[in-house]
């Protein structure tokens, strides 16, 4: 009698747990719309490393300690990159062309803008040249930096200090404002 009962209790159990996982049958619109109503990422990573490949050709390499997806937004999801992100452009030669990397990142999938804050370094290995910032856009459509923040600018001939910065996305084309600084020019420059 006391097996017989056992077995009712563990069927009933069973039975029970079965009913259970079939009645949870939310879609994934379900899910994604509850996380982004409680402001939740929809995805996230740790030590992320991602190789970007155009062409089969490696464009671009990034790397992040934190990475949360919200792209659960509708109006405007975006990438978050709580604890930093280093990103270097590769040329066609395969040769380390830009490193851009900074404490912390937004990326908004939309737009393709990015924002870089605290300690944003950008490094054209090429030219020599360093733009060092606290805080960075970056229209990646367009392939151009901006900030209105305090600045760094150093080349190999000089450093440039200021307020307001942009630039072409290697560092090639720059346009400094409100500067000071020693900056040597040739006659053609001016």
């Amino acid at each position: 009698m006391l097996k017989r009962a056992k077995h009712i209790y563990n069927s009933i159990a069973t039975i029970c747990l079965v009913a259970m996982f079939f009645s949870c049958t939310n879609s994934k619109k379900e899910v994604r719309d509850f996380l982004a109503d409680k402001n939740l990422p929809v995805g996230s990573a740790v030590n992320i490393y991602h190789v970007h490949k155009d062409s089969g050709r490696i464009s671009s390499k990034t790397k992040a300690p934190v990475f949360y997806d919200y792209s659960n937004r509708k109006d405007h999801p975006y990438s978050e990159f709580p604890k930093g992100i280093e990103i270097v452009t590769i040329d066609k030669n395969g040769i380390d062309s830009t490193t851009i990397s900074g404490n912390y990142a937004l990326t908004y999938n939309k737009t393709k803008i990015s924002e870089i804050r605290g300690n944003v370094v950008i490094t054209n290995h090429t030219n020599q040249t360093k733009l060092e910032t606290n805080q960075l856009f970056w229209d990646q459509k367009e392939h151009y930096f901006f900030t209105e923040d305090g600045f760094r600018f150093t080349t190999p001939e000089s450093e440039i200090n200021g307020f307001g910065f942009e630039s072409s996305e290697d560092l090639t084309k720059w346009i400094a404002k409100d500067i000071t600084g020693d900056i040597e020019t040739t006659q053609k420059d001016i």
